[in-house]
């Protein structure tokens, strides 16, 4: 299996592409067909550098290649709330004819995606969905007002390696949470599911230490390398999305505290997305399990149920459509990476990233 570095250098190099290709201010297009006179609709990410938000971006583009009538204009919001603020604005300015979301703060995008909904522009959120509360302050959880979405719902992502793990890490054990953005609807759902199925079953472990890294490997690894150097050993790892699982593996992966003897390792990592990185670090036996989160079939819904709301099918607010989360650990981890080869993201081998 190749080295970490080498994946992770891979992944950085696609986020630089698709950031080149979909920044704010002249963002990039996708024409189904010839484009011509049809709909225009924006989708914006939260962040380049998010290997999940970066996958979602290349499935949006492929997905608007069938049809003949939309042109979809792909922006970034580069992690940075106002950007993503900002390209909100810019489509009531624009006057796109329907936009599609990937919000990083709930709470502080809510008015922004209201304003957009307020101008008589169809939204639809993804990954995740805003919701009432979001805008209002309070335990809301209907959809905001005059948005649908098409998501996934964060508890059942983290439930099945949750409740694995109950059996599976150490009694007494000290483990380290990696948390997406603050205020973010996945990475809040996702812990407390942690919370619900795993914490409270089992008083005996110890967080050592839980901060956010925001979605991204880098921060995962700064974070996981200053927490290594309290000397106590860490058990396992129970990160928000693979991304961040990956980074704090890194930091670990030449520390021989952390492997027994046979090179295997004496600690245990949990994520979310079942991204080509993810599995590979599933098949390499160095992340337990994850669940995949499908960019693939989000793009799917998202697109068909846009070219239906534009098309007078169905109106935005019917639009709900939520993804299932199968488990990938040693199990099944070849599936997946056999799903990954197909499309050209693994090699052929099944042993490392492929350049996109």
């Amino acid at each position: 299996m190749k080295n970490i570095k080498k994946i992770l250098s891979m992944v950085l190099v696609l986020a630089m592409v698709v950031a080149m290709t979909a920044c704010s201010g002249s963002g990039g297009d996708s024409e189904g067909g010839d484009g011509g006179d049809g709909y225009r609709v924006a989708f914006i990410a939260r962040a380049s550098a998010d290997t999940f938000a970066a996958w979602l971006t290349r499935e949006m583009q492929s997905e608007a290649e069938k049809y003949d009538d939309i042109t979809l204009e792909y922006f970034s919001g580069e992690g940075d709330n106002n950007q993503v603020n900002s390209l909100l604005e810019d489509c009531v300015t624009k006057q796109y004819d329907l936009v599609i979301v990937q919000v990083n703060d709930n709470a502080a995008s809510a008015p922004y995606v209201k304003q957009v909904v307020d101008a008589g522009i169809p939204v639809i959120t993804t990954n995740p969905a805003v919701h009432q509360g979001d805008l209002d302050g309070t335990d809301d959880d209907s959809l905001l007002e005059g948005t649908g979405t098409v998501d996934a719902d964060p508890v059942a992502q983290a439930q099945p390696s949750a409740e694995a793990a109950v059996e599976e890490i150490p009694e007494n054990a000290n483990v380290v949470v990696l948390m997406g953005p603050s205020n973010n609807f996945h990475s809040d759902g996702r812990r407390d599911g942690w919370e619900q199925y795993f914490f409270a079953e089992r008083p005996d472990v110890t967080i050592l230490y839980e901060d956010y890294a925001n979605w991204n490997s880098d921060e995962a690894l700064a974070l996981m390398e200053t927490w290594v150097q309290g000397g106590t050993h860490i058990d396992a790892i129970i990160s928000m999305n693979d991304n961040m699982a990956a980074g704090a593996i890194e930091a670990i992966r030449n520390n021989s505290d952390y492997f027994n003897e046979d090179g295997t390792p004496n600690f245990l990592a949990y994520g979310v997305d079942g991204n080509a990185q993810g599995v590979l670090l599933v098949k390499e036996g160095l992340l337990t399990r994850t669940t995949l989160q499908d960019a693939s079939l989000l793009a799917e819904q998202c697109m068909s149920n846009a070219h239906d709301v534009l098309t007078g099918e169905k109106e935005v607010t019917d639009v709900e459509y939520y993804v299932d989360a199968p488990v990938i650990n040693s199990e099944t981890v070849d599936e997946y990476v056999q799903l990954y080869v197909d499309n050209g993201e693994i090699s052929e081998d099944g042993s490392s990233l492929v350049e996109q």
